[in-house]
């Protein structure tokens, strides 16, 4: 597995793709926080980071399975996953090799944005005047959203051998999980089974980690899907079948 990470890790770091995924999310993130005045925090005479957890979902869906859309898609393409999948690797080592590398560039492009957590500490009256507790319970399910919106892309890139149809493929199925349910669940036909309808949604549990509190339902949701969407492109490589 570790082979397969820093393999990946040095395709994306060897080409433009992470520098320009990195790029892009500070880049919007911070205009959307700074700049826009809708948006802007220096527009809302309080101090907080609500911009950047609520939008930072939205610009995932389209960040991630950009960094996804090659995983599988070009091995096919190129022929290479026959060569991959007969070294001496499981398909377990495969998959868990592609997921965390593209978890890890995740991960690398939310840490800078601490920096805008410490400007919002010191703008706060009086200084260090933020919900920190809500700021860290966000950046907790922000990481773990990072980690499904992964595990989406990587099974979609198992699915075709073009890296567009990919990509669409992964940001439709990121936008349904995350508030496609909700939406689902808002529609008065349900009667007592909306609740239930809306907690198999991401959004639901995004939301309850970002009060600040880390309730283990929600990690263990989180932890369920990521597993549940591994599962699927284990089974899917493991039929030699796409």
């Amino acid at each position: 597995m570790i082979q397969i990470l820093v393999k990946e890790l040095n395709g994306f770091l060897n080409s433009l793709i992470a520098y320009i995924v990195i790029a892009v999310f500070l880049t919007g993130i911070g205009l959307l926080m700074w700049v826009f005045p809708d948006t802007s925090v220096l527009e809302y005479g309080y101090a907080d980071m609500e911009t950047l957890f609520t939008l930072g979902p939205y610009v995932f869906m389209f960040l991630i399975p950009a960094i996804t859309m090659r995983m599988f898609a070009e091995e096919k393409k190129a022929g290479t996953i026959e060569l991959l999948l007969t070294k001496p690797l499981t398909d377990w080592q495969i998959i868990l090799g592609k997921y965390f590398s593209g978890w890890l560039l995740v991960i690398f492009a939310v840490l800078p944005t601490l920096v805008y957590y410490w400007s919002v500490y010191q703008l706060g009256d009086p200084v260090g005047n933020v919900d920190t507790a809500g700021v860290i319970g966000s950046y907790v399910g922000l990481i773990l959203l990072g980690g499904l919106f992964t595990a989406i892309g990587i099974l979609s890139s198992l699915f075709t051998t073009n890296q567009i149809v990919s990509f669409i493929t992964a940001v439709f199925l990121c936008f349904i999980f995350y508030s496609g349910f909700q939406s689902l669940a808002s529609i008065d036909v349900w009667g007592n089974w909306s609740p239930f309808l809306e907690q198999l949604g991401i959004l639901y549990h995004y939301n309850a980690l970002s009060k600040g509190l880390i309730d283990t339902r929600d990690v263990v949701y989180f932890a369920s899907m990521i597993g549940l969407m591994l599962m699927f492109t284990k089974l899917i490589l493991g039929s030699r079948k796409w």
